[in-house]
């Protein structure tokens, strides 16, 4: 009887967030391309690969976890190099995440939506050795198909949320006979898997293996040069020749391209939310005096809110410049790109806004402050500070990151984040730090050491896939 309700109030929410969807493939573009993937309907070349042989499939529902993905699939695949995975997601940013993620033998969809005609069309469709879902996102209907058929299945990196648990705990009922269909459920602390047992998880088959956001690897070489020349068509150019008071992280390297002496200190807003860019351009507006050779970059966690951004800030009186239209910066001095290019940057009381996917984790290796976002109120949960704290920086974030418990409790304890309660204590400290070469490079050197510290979740967790995999199945 759960399972019918289920269904028919699944099927009731979704016509009513239609209009949501549609609205979001307006917005976004992509989210159109491969929709029949949503209802387990592939184009003949994806089916035909789907059925040519078992594979792993890691689902992971938007950036972050996609990342996380990518992570797991590459330790896999070291291990075994004839390893071949199914990755799938549920948004748009997510799968042009995963395209760049899989391998030539593996196949990259959209996640069928939770209904029976579209999780049976999926399944027909794909052959599955075993299903990986990346943190937390339980599709009962999915998941009882798959069990039905043998097939393996495996929670990694799993957590539940302030927000979530009590729901968790209340509908027992409901979520303890998916979560007991698990092999094995591997969470990121103490507290997610209590939070999973309450909810009606079996103990035995939950462990804490600990959050692989901590082994996070470094940019690539190539990656950091793009981002470099990201910087420069706005003349925020870091110099190989004049490496001032910044120390890169092992494996960073700075592109001889460039020898520019000049080399500004780059403030950096990442992955920020509503609110928060305009609380920046404030904080980095007050430093100024002190620090007239700093320099803002915003990084919007969703794209598509380029337009609203930089409406906001130029209302405000800051001078915009979107990455997608630097190909023609206003004039000024010129440099000359790692191509050959030489493009003409704005002034230095100009704002780069960068309003394109996929060069975050790497514009972090070239920043000297970094504040991370969606963690000023109104704003909730936080999006990822490990990455800029793996990479040595000093890192600021405002109060609310309930989506990062463990790993807060471990940079609270080291020193390693710096939190403020507000965006005025955020202009404070701002103006401190971008004064203050050697307190940033404490902070930093913390961080790169308490991440440090924290490695070792990723080999856990293939060490458990793997023997999942390996067991006999009854």
């Amino acid at each position: 009887m759960r399972w019918i309700l289920y269904n028919v109030l699944f099927a009731i929410a979704y016509a009513a967030m239609m209009p949501k969807f549609l609205l979001r493939m307006k917005k976004r573009g992509g989210y159109r391309a491969h929709f029949a993937e949503r209802f387990g309907r592939y184009d003949p070349g994806t089916a035909r690969r789907l059925a040519e042989k078992p594979r792993v499939w890691v689902h992971a529902v938007s950036v972050g976890e996609a990342n996380l993905a990518g992570q797991v699939l590459a330790e896999l695949r070291r291990r075994d190099p004839a390893a071949s995975f199914i990755l799938s997601t549920t948004s748009s940013t997510g799968r042009a995440v995963c395209e760049r993620l899989v391998g030539p033998d593996d196949v990259c969809v959209y996640l069928p939506l939770d209904f029976p005609p579209c999780v049976r069309r999926a399944l027909r469709a794909a052959n599955v050795r075993a299903m990986v879902l990346v943190e937390a996102e339980l599709w009962p209907n999915l998941l009882r198909a798959l069990h039905r058929r043998g097939v393996p299945l495996l929670l990694a990196n799993g957590r539940i949320s302030d927000r979530s648990a009590p729901g968790y705990r209340r509908l027992r009922f409901f979520f303890g006979p998916v979560l007991r269909l698990f092999d094995a459920l591997l969470v990121q602390s103490e507290l997610d898997r209590g939070r999973l047992l309450a909810a009606g998880a079996p103990a035995d088959r939950t462990r804490v293996t600990g959050s692989i956001k901590f082994d996070v690897a470094p940019p690539a070489p190539e990656k950091i040069a793009r981002a470099r020349e990201t910087l420069a068509c706005a003349g925020i150019v870091p110099s190989a020749a004049a490496p001032r008071e910044r120390s890169e992280p092992e494996g960073v390297v700075q592109h001889s391209a460039f020898s520019i002496q000049h080399s500004p200190i780059v403030l950096l807003g990442g992955s920020t939310w509503p609110g928060e860019e305009l609380a920046l351009a404030r904080a980095w507006r007050d430093a100024l005096p002190a620090c007239p050779d700093a320099r803002l970059v915003l990084v919007p966690r969703h794209f598509e809110r380029a337009a609203e951004v930089a409406a906001e800030l130029e209302s405000a009186g800051f001078r915009v410049l979107r990455r997608s239209q630097a190909a023609e910066p206003p004039a000024g001095r010129t440099v000359e790109r790692s191509d050959g290019v030489t493009v003409r940057p704005c002034d230095r009381a100009t704002i780069l806004l960068v309003d394109t996917t996929g060069e975050l984790f790497a514009l972090y290796a070239l920043a000297d402050l970094v504040f991370v976002g969606k963690t000023l109120a109104p704003n909730e949960g936080g999006q990822n500070m490990i990455e800029p704290a793996s990479l040595g920086k000093a890192t600021l974030v405002g109060p609310h990151t309930e989506n990062f418990k463990p790993a807060m409790e471990v940079f609270r304890r080291e020193g390693a984040v710096l939190e403020v309660p507000d965006a005025d204590a955020l202009s404070r400290e701002v103006s401190r730090l971008l004064s203050d070469a050697s307190a940033r490079a404490a902070l930093g050197a913390r961080a790169a050491a308490a991440v440090a510290g924290s490695r070792g979740a990723l080999a856990r967790t293939c060490d458990a896939i793997e023997s999942v995999l390996s067991a006999p199945r009854p």
